[in-house]
């Protein structure tokens, strides 16, 4: 039996928030002409370690210098890459997460900022429930599962259907959901089904289930780890701070309660100095206390009570 062995591939999942609008960083597939996450092969000459290689792939593609980045996940499905399909290597790849502040790229570079909930618009929830889960993706759901009952259940409870809770983790079983149910333009190259109109952008290959996995991580953390911070400029008003953890969280949070979290738990302190307006009270500027690691072993900026409800 001919094997014809194994590829290490590499991921980037690089997010920044802009104003209220939750970015990440793309390129676009040579092979299929959607948008992708920086990525390419591991160079066993030239890249030292796995990260080392990620770095120089998003410099090469997008023109943009990584800081900190974390390993997210290692993806090994059986085709994932079409190319498998047709004889050639399978391919594994280890995805990195980075937390940036939005920059300008080089125009010759063709990378772009988009908007993450173009790609999962049922995820953002801080203009209510999105209206297309009730209208177009419950249904066919349900009709995926006709009368299976541990189908029917596993769909309420990922989404929030017939009086179940919204998870905000779950993002990577609710893609999956739909991409098992032949809803997203993922799952409708692979097989002969439509994908709703409803499901997002799909993206090259399992990128968007990259995507899902990276969201649901970063929200995750949002409750144990100030990661919210790295998305800030070293001063920023506590309106701004409640934005990004908004935009991330996908949903809007209770001012009051947020305050009190964040000024209680001691993660910011007041600078003295006032933001820039055109209009209106001037705001106090603010900063991330790095003290609170001494103080604290989980510093978050975020818990469900500070919705203004699920």
């Amino acid at each position: 039996m001919n094997n014809p062995g194994i590829l290490i591939g590499l991921d980037a999942v690089i997010i920044a928030v802009t104003g209220e609008a939750p970015r990440v960083l793309t390129v676009v597939d040579a092979a299929s002409g959607a948008d992708a996450l920086p990525s390419g092969p591991l160079d066993l000459e030239s890249h030292a370690t796995l990260e080392r290689g990620v770095r120089d792939w998003v410099a090469q593609q997008t023109g943009f210098q990584l800081g900190y980045v974390e390993q997210l996940y290692t993806f090994g499905d059986r085709f994932r890459d079409p190319r498998e399909r047709a004889g050639g290597e399978r391919v594994i790849s280890t995805a990195y997460l980075a937390l940036v502040r939005e920059e300008s790229l080089p125009a010759k570079a063709g990378a772009h900022w988009r908007n993450w909930y173009g790609y999962l618009p049922w995820e953002d929830w801080r203009s209510g429930r999105p209206a297309l889960i009730d209208r177009d993706l419950a249904p066919r759901l349900h009709a995926w599962a006709a009368r299976d009952k541990r189908k029917r259940e596993r769909i309420d409870l990922t989404f929030g259907l017939d009086d179940a809770p919204w998870d905000p983790e779950r993002t990577l079983e609710r893609y999956e959901l739909l991409w098992e149910a032949g809803l997203v333009g993922e799952a409708q190259r692979e097989r002969d089904c439509a994908a709703s109109t409803a499901s997002g952008h799909a993206m090259a290959l399992d990128h968007r289930r990259i995507l899902a996995t990276a969201l649901g991580r970063v929200r995750g953390k949002l409750s144990y780890r100030p990661v919210v911070f790295e998305l800030l400029p070293p001063e920023f008003t506590l309106l701004h701070l409640q934005q990004v953890v908004e935009a991330l969280a996908g949903n809007r949070l209770h001012k009051q309660n947020f305050r009190r979290l964040v000024e209680s738990a001691g993660l910011v302190e007041g600078t003295g100095r006032l933001a820039a307006t055109t209009g209106g009270r001037p705001a106090e500027l603010f900063r991330f206390r790095h003290d609170v690691f001494r103080e604290r072993p989980d510093p978050g900026v975020y818990f469900p009570g500070a919705w203004w409800g699920r």
